[in-house]
């Protein structure tokens, strides 16, 4: 057992100073109770004195999330009493409420922003803790770009502020200015003074990602005394974002014996919060980011997915169920190997091929995977359906696989304020059937007209669309899930037109589901 790291997340706070990410009340509460179920320890719900709605948000949070004892719910303000009070009047309805405040230490920030002196500032900071710790016994203290102050005036500052009642001391790299090494040393220093002062009151670090060392100088922190890290999910917030919280927390689990210390975070809640949070606030997640992007669990590569098939360990340092996926994922494109492409046949159900008729059938998929970014399963069906008919005289290995497919052929898409609608002609086997349907928008007529055709009861869990080249030419990538007898399916594709990509990845989530009901038949 490490020594504990309290967990404080700000991503209802500094998460949704992204541009365009602005949360209303209900969305700050939904996330807010979604963090609970992740365990962390303090929700920063937001700045109450900045307006009227995010006053109102910050008291949901603390009335519906905060009802327990077993998290705390703070809000920011700056060293002003109206900012306080602010902070009080919203999160005193929790059972466990806090004030934070912030002011900055560095010359930067004293002689520029405040056109003060540094006693000014200090002196400000230090009435401001004896007016809060009149409201709450909890007050955070934070020295706003602490990374470039003068280390002395740093420690003269949280002295001060301890004296005066502070029970947490943060200390913020605001700009990503600070790099591991140099990081850790002063907090290093700070908490060999704090803890002989008084080692009740709590370290904290707050790292953004502007150097893209956040979460490692957080890390850094940790090995060097700090008690507790400010993350937000994703690594989001201003500019270049912040320490993401699923890092740290999985660095802490899988380097356990490097840090020795643990947080109270349910890993298996991850995922859901990620995903969660990416909705809300309308910032996909990057494709390659650490623990919670798309390919973080995915392999392509043939030696790659050889070596997980071998032994999981040989790739896989962190398993996707510990942070609640179902399990990684081996995609197969042209890169793929025979041992990827015989393992995907065998979960089909073809478990008896021969040495001449798998390497047939892997000559059809390489010749398919280089004509398509991606291949799924019912491709691997049409795949052996054509190795069959190609290269079995007798027919006594016959299959129609292909015939309970569906495969897009055409659409006609009418996009307007009134009456949006789509027309759609899919495949199946041999017939060709068509179908149009309104919506409330022109993806809602389109996939509507797909399921009259596929007659299959589909809920649309979540779609997402982006480009992934530039131009004129750019191609719009869709990514879809769908939820059908209690399972959900996952499905991608691309084109130039975004309304095609989003007519074959509906197929190609519908195909999935054809695939689960033949393959117990294969079995």
């Amino acid at each position: 057992m490490g020594r504990k790291i309290w967990v404080f997340d700000t991503t209802l706070r500094d998460g949704e100073q992204v541009p365009g990410a602005k949360l209303n009340l209900y969305e700050k509460v939904e996330i807010a109770q979604q963090l609970k179920k992740l365990g962390v320890d303090i929700i920063e719900a937001g700045f109450p004195a900045s307006s009227q709605g995010d006053f109102d948000a910050v008291k949901a949070v603390a009335e519906k999330v905060g009802n327990t004892n077993d998290i705390m719910i703070t809000a920011l303000a700056r060293a002003v009493k109206a900012d306080i009070d602010a902070v009080y009047n919203a999160v005193k309805y929790a059972q466990n409420p806090m004030i934070h405040m912030v002011l900055g230490t560095s010359d930067i920030h004293v002689e520029k922003k405040f056109s003060k002196s540094k006693d000014q500032i200090l002196q400000i900071g230090v009435d401001a803790v004896k007016y809060a710790k009149t409201l709450l016994p909890q007050v955070q203290y934070s020295t706003e770009d602490a990374s470039r102050s003068d280390f002395e005036y740093l420690w003269k500052t949280i002295e001060a502020v301890m004296r005066a009642g502070a029970t947490m001391i943060n200390v913020p790299d605001t700009v990503g200015f600070a790099e591991p090494e140099e990081f850790g040393e002063m907090i290093f220093k700070l908490n060999d003074r704090m803890k002989n002062l008084d080692d009740s009151v709590l370290l904290s670090v707050h790292c953004h990602n502007d150097l893209g060392m956040a979460t490692a100088n957080t890390l850094a922190a940790i090995k060097n005394g700090a008690d507790k890290v400010e993350c937000t999910i994703n690594g989001i917030g201003e500019r270049a974002g912040n320490a993401a919280l699923e890092e740290v927390v999985m660095a802490l689990k899988t380097r356990s014996s490097v840090y020795n210390a643990e947080t109270r975070i349910n890993t298996k809640e991850i995922m859901n919060t990620s995903r969660l949070v990416s909705s809300f606030m309308g910032l996909d997640v990057q494709v390659n980011k650490a623990i919670t992007g798309d390919n973080a669990f995915a392999h392509s590569s043939g030696i790659h997915q050889d070596g997980l098939l071998k032994s999981r360990d040989a790739y896989e340092i962190v398993h996707p169920e510990d942070v609640g996926l179902d399990d990684m994922e081996l995609v197969l494109t042209a890169r793929s190997g025979r041992h990827a492409v015989k393992n995907a046949l065998e979960k089909l159900g073809f478990t008896n091929l021969s040495t001449e008729e798998f390497e047939g059938i892997f000559e059809g998929f390489l010749k398919l995977a280089d004509a398509k970014k991606e291949v799924y399963d019912h491709d691997l069906y049409v795949i052996v359906e054509s190795y069959y008919e190609k290269h079995d005289a007798n027919n006594k290995n016959a299959t129609h696989y292909s015939e309970q497919f569906f495969d897009f052929d055409d659409l006609q898409v009418v996009s307007n304020t009134s009456f949006p609608s789509a027309s759609v002609k899919v495949r199946k086997g041999g017939e060709v059937f068509k179908a149009s349907a309104v919506g409330s928008g022109p993806i809602d007529a389109l996939y509507s007209a797909i399921a009259e055709i596929t007659n299959m009861d589909v809920k649309l869990v979540e779609y997402n669309i982006n480009s992934v080249s530039r131009g004129k030419e750019a191609l719009g990538k869709v990514k879809i899930t769908i939820e059908h007898e209690g399972e959900k399916y996952i499905a991608k594709a691309a084109d130039t037109d975004i309304l095609k990509a989003s007519a074959l990845a509906y197929i190609n989530a519908i195909n999935s589901i054809v695939v689960t009901k033949l393959t117990p038949v294969m079995n």
